[in-house]
Parts: C-alpha cells; structure tokens; sequence
C-alpha cells in the first residue's frame, strides 16, 4: 500500500493474476468460427506447406543441364504445366512451360521469368547465369509435415485461420468462451433510445463494457441496469453468481450511500481488493459473490475504459486460457507538461503525432474521468507513475490501444 492506503498498479495485477480460474472446459470449433478464439492443444501439421516444389513465377522451368550456363540457351519446349497438373519428367536439353505454383516436374532445377525469356514457335531462349532453385519455393518451405503450428493458448486471429486452412485442419480444439456478466448501476441511467429526461443520463458503460467483452472473444450475459437498492444489487449478484464466470460491475464500489455493490459483494462473498492507486479508477473493487469471481470497475466513464483496459482485460486474458504476452510499450517524448506528482499511476489518454518529424504524444485537454469521448480521441495511454513529473520533451510510456487489444 502507498501511503494514502492505496495499492499500486502492479502490486494489484500481480494479485489478481495469481487468483485467475482458468476455463478448463474445451469445445471443437469450425474454422469459420474459430477467429477470436483459444487455442486449448496445439495445432501439429500431417502435411508440408507447400506440399510439393513449386514455381515462384510464370516462366520456364529447366534442368541440370541448362543452369549455370556461361551462354543463353535455345531449348525446346516439351510440355506445359498450369497449376494443379501432375507433370512429366523434363525432358534432357528443353524447358517446361510453367505457371505460379504449379509442381517442378522431376529433373527440372531453376523457373526462368517469362519476361527474361525469348520465345519463337516451340523454342524458347534462356539467358546466362541461371541458378539452380531460382524461382523455386521448395516443398514444406513454410510448413514441415510434423511441426507444431499453433501452441495452446494462442489467440486465433485471421492469418492463423488461413495458416490453419493451408495445412487442412477443418476443426480445432479451442477453450470454452469466458462466460461474463454485466451488471450496470444507478437509477440515473436510461438507455439510448429513451427521451432525455431531468436528472437522467444515458448508460455509456454498459455499451463499452459489453465492446470491450466481444472484442476479447467473451460470451456476455448481459444483466441490464440494476436499481440503487441493496435488495435488487443482491438480487442481480447472485444471478449473475449462477450463470458467469465472472461478474463486471460499472458503479456502485464507492462510498457513497446510494453505493450498493461493495457491501453486497461483502454480504454474498467476500471483498478481497478495494481501492487502487490508479488514476481514473480509484474505487476498483475484486472479491467473489458466493464463489464466482467478481470485478466493480468505477462508474465514471473514462474510468471504466481505463481499469477495464489495464485490469480487467489481463485477468480476462489469463482466465479464457490466453498465453501471457507483452503489451508493446514504447518510450516517446511528450508534448506537454505534468506539473503536479501525484499520487496515483495515472493513464493519460493521449495520441501519437508526427511534429517537426518527431513523434511525439499529444494530450487530451480533459483528462477527467467524466468524459469519454478522450478515449474515443486517444489512440493509447501516457503512463505517468506515482511521484513523477513531466517537462515537455520528456520520455513517457505509451501504451498504444491496438497493442492492448482494445
């Protein structure tokens, strides 16, 4: 803890990693369905990619006693090869018509370009110089018969999909998707759609917790607004308990009154993290409802976005059966000033820029956790830890969205 009673980032993420409960239920996936998802036993390829020599190029293909020539060449033309022919043994003294990927007939060593070529009736002429394998991808070149592909734990993105679909693979053994419920508090809230009304605004967490849950692959089960009465939090909670993984709260973990979650949270399980030094999002609570674990992210909107992107989105991670990665951080020089230490890490929402051919991080003028549309703005964060200021043109770590996969 720091001397406020708060505890720092790190120390909070360690904590929170080391009580993950991993999904350990696996399921068979279509390929087609399979992006975004685990990967829960790796991928070992029966097959080389690509399964045979091949051409590079539309051109000519030639042999071993046509490579290396000191002298153009003039070879007959013995036979011709489009893609998907299983072809005949070149013949000794002549070239093969031949297309892109098409197989090296047996004896042929090196595809000359068709635009280095001559051609006249069923004779073409080679230049000098040709080595053998120029032009030619080598069969299993990118894949060997027997690799492993793909580790457990990998996340499917588009090119693994393809890379699977080039060795054959039609169904893959994934993790079951993280089951999460969303639960948003205060009786201010009302929906998109509604009319505005007095005292009433419109519930923008619900609708970035639940993005950012389907950006991460999550299965959400999505409880809606739950009044500011401790009866109906209860009731919500242990809901959520029956049916979630995990459950994602949004409001209701300060000290306010009208805050209900943290002492239902205590009433049905137990609260084991209160209170972070972060900035947006102080008041981010941890613990479980009646076994199931539970994770109250502050009300405001930023703060949301901000402690969901550097707490909640790891623990996720880790809990869907992800392998650990690095974010990429950088070190770039900022733009602006940090006058004040504070006392919290605060994650400033920042965008790079390109200034006087130096990129640099230009700030968000509000930084309060009030206003989202600075993350909307933002391409990443400034990471200024507790105690530090900033001149500008000092390094600060930059957390870029897409390296954080929000």
């Amino acid at each position: 803890m720091n001397a406020a009673g708060l505890m720092p980032v790190d120390q909070a993420l360690d904590y929170l990693l080391s009580n993950v409960s991993l999904v350990d239920q696996t399921e068979d996936v279509d390929l087609n369905s399979a992006l975004g998802r685990v990967l829960a036993e790796p991928v070992v390829s029966v097959v080389n990619v690509p399964p045979y020599d091949n051409s590079a190029v539309d051109g000519y293909v030639i042999g071993n006693d046509s490579v290396d020539s000191k002298d153009a060449l003039e070879l007959s033309v013995s036979q011709r090869i489009p893609a998907g022919i299983v072809p005949s043994r070149l013949k000794a003294g002549s070239a093969a018509r031949i297309f892109t990927g098409a197989e090296i007939p047996e004896g042929g060593l090196a595809v000359v370009m068709q635009e280095d070529c001559e051609i006249a009736d069923h004779q073409v002429v080679v230049p000098a110089g040709i080595s053998a394998g120029q032009n030619v991808r080598k069969c299993g070149q990118d894949i060997r018969s027997g690799e492993v592909v793909l580790n457990v734990g990998h996340l499917l993105q588009a090119q693994d999909v393809g890379l699977l679909a080039s060795i054959g693979v039609a169904k893959v053994r994934c993790f079951r998707r993280l089951k999460v419920a969303v639960i948003s508090t205060g009786d201010e809230l009302i929906e998109p759609g509604e009319a505005p009304a007095p005292g009433k605004i419109y519930n923008s967490n619900r609708y970035t917790l639940v993005s950012l849950l389907q950006r991460l692959g999550c299965e959400i089960i999505d409880l809606g607004i739950v009044p500011d009465q401790l009866d109906a939090t209860l009731d919500a909670l242990s809901s959520a308990s029956r049916e979630a993984d995990l459950i994602l709260s949004s409001g209701g973990v300060s000290v306010g009154e009208e805050d209900h979650v943290k002492v239902a949270v205590q009433q049905l399980g137990a609260l084991d993290l209160w209170r972070l030094a972060i900035k947006p999002g102080k008041p981010l609570a941890y613990g479980n409802v009646s076994g199931t674990p539970f994770l109250g992210l502050p009300g405001n909107p930023s703060a949301v976005f901000v402690t969901f992107a550097i707490i909640a989105r790891p623990y996720i991670e880790k809990a869907q059966g992800r392998r650990s990665r690095e974010s990429a951080r950088m070190k770039v020089p900022v733009g602006f000033s940090v006058k004040k230490a504070g006392i919290r890490q605060e994650y400033l929402r920042v965008r790079l820029i390109e200034k006087e051919g130096q990129l640099i991080l230009d700030k968000f003028p509000n930084q309060s956790s009030g206003v989202l549309s600075s993350a909307s703005w933002a391409d990443g964060f400034a990471v200024i830890p507790a105690g530090k200021t900033l001149e500008e043109g000092d390094l600060a770590e930059y957390l870029s969205f897409a390296g954080l996969g929000i």
